[in-house]
């Protein structure tokens, strides 16, 4: 059952990955052209998501003994961890100078449709990870869904920063939006450093 367990951890991590970069390339490509900060940070957020999805990748595509695995474990748990702080960093900077420049973002009715896209794609996939974690008893499993339900935290707060800024002319809400990324990456960093702690 466990094989079964794990084989399905690998899947849905994959599907995490291709996904992701997909996702990303195009989020961060279209966000460069239209000086989006949200749009940027949620592309680069979706590559984080892509790294982790790796993780996982490394985690479960290789059987160990217990105490490889418990390792194992815990090293994939703190790089889940740190990846939200490296990423949160590189946002918070982007967003802050954005804001204090006063560099008006372009309208951006792509930032709209990736955002509802990923609404609807990432609930989905985010129950299945944690549903499987718990299965496996798996804290890193368990950490890398909540990066996909921060992913989803981060979807509607880019649906709000950009769907402002497209709708009636608001383009503070676009690095706003790319502060509150921030946070929410380094308050998800923080809980997965501190669950491997436990």
């Amino acid at each position: 059952m466990k094989e079964t367990y794990q084989k399905r951890a690998l899947l849905l991590s994959a599907a995490t990955v291709g996904y992701n970069v997909i996702e990303g390339i195009a989020a961060v490509t279209i966000g460069m052209i239209t000086n989006s900060s949200a749009l940027v940070a949620f592309g680069l957020d979706s590559f984080t998501e892509s790294l982790s999805g790796s993780v996982m990748i490394w985690r479960f595509g290789k059987n160990r003994d217990d105490e490889d695995e418990t390792k194992a474990e815990r090293r994939a748990l703190k790089l889940v961890g740190y990846t939200f702080f490296i990423l949160g960093a590189y946002v918070l900077f982007e967003a802050g100078k954005q804001l204090f420049g006063q560099e008006a973002p372009d309208k951006n009715l792509f930032g709209i449709v990736v955002a509802v896209l990923s609404l609807i794609i990432m609930p989905a996939l985010m129950r299945a990870k944690y549903t499987v974690g718990k299965q496996l008893g798996s804290k890193s499993l368990v950490a890398d869904s909540k990066q996909t339900l921060a992913c989803i935290i981060m979807s509607g707060v880019l649906l709000l920063g950009v769907g402002l800024n497209y709708l009636f002319g608001i383009w503070w809400a676009d690095p706003v939006a790319g502060v509150i990324i921030a946070l929410l990456l380094f308050h998800e960093g923080k809980e997965a450093l501190e669950s491997d702690e436990d």
